[in-house]
């Protein structure tokens, strides 16, 4: 079943953190691991990390690290050293880039006595719309953090059968932009639904809104984790 190892990550995109907590409370006995992104991480600062680790969950740490190599490497060492599972860079920053993020990666957690995270490349951001070929943009990214040595991308379900037919094991595949059948797509552009994503390959789902801005967010996600299932 293509779908049976598809996990959800529930993004924490929440104005305080008690909000957070709240959606750990709420989703908490169905998912493993939560994402932090940058309102949460500027707005409290490290941490924030607590809410999920409290919690016995695991952090997908949201920051897209882009900049130089020699930058990103440090920023990325410093997010590793925090304990968390994945972080986020931009793949547009290049395989020199990617590459010193690796690096980064596994110094951080070396230091810190922690497990190393696996570091993600988001290839092109699920709010853009297609203009061009996108899917040649998000391989050729794909491509580059294949051979940087990081651990996988952050592809839209438009994408992601694509990636891992090139890619199959050797990327993760994250995959935002989800939304059920019956779901506006808000200011995604390249959406597809979770059935789908799982069926195409997808390691992970990231799921946002359609469940934490739902008044029934445990229905919410099992409707999508039984689309999952079935895939």
């Amino acid at each position: 079943m293509a779908g049976a190892g598809t996990k959800v990550i529930i993004a924490l995109d929440a104005d305080d953190l008690d909000q957070a907590k709240d959606i750990i409370k709420a989703t908490g006995d169905r998912v493993g691991i939560y994402k932090i992104g940058s309102i949460l991480f500027t707005r409290f600062g490290p941490r924030v990390l607590d809410i999920a680790k409290n919690a016995g969950k695991e952090i997908f740490l949201d920051l897209k690290f882009h900049d130089i190599p020699n930058t990103v490497k440090g920023a990325v060492r410093a997010a590793a050293s925090l304990g968390v599972s994945l972080l986020t860079v931009h793949a547009s920053g290049g395989a020199a880039m990617m590459a010193a993020a690796a690096e980064g990666a596994a110094a951080g957690a070396e230091t810190a006595g922690v497990e190393r995270p696996r570091v993600i490349g988001v290839t092109v951001l699920t709010s853009i719309a297609p203009k061009g070929n996108v899917l040649d943009t998000v391989l050729g990214r794909a491509g580059d953090a294949a051979s940087s040595g990081i651990d996988g991308v952050v592809c839209s379900p438009r994408e992601v059968a694509q990636v891992k037919q090139v890619h199959g094991d050797r990327l993760l595949a994250v995959v935002p932009g989800i939304r059920l059948a019956d779901q506006q797509a808000n200011d995604q552009a390249r959406v597809g639904t979770p059935g789908q994503a799982a069926a195409d390959g997808a390691d992970y789902l990231v799921v946002g809104r359609s469940v934490t801005a739902s008044e029934r967010p445990q229905a919410m996600l099992d409707r999508i984790l039984e689309e999952i299932e079935n895939a």
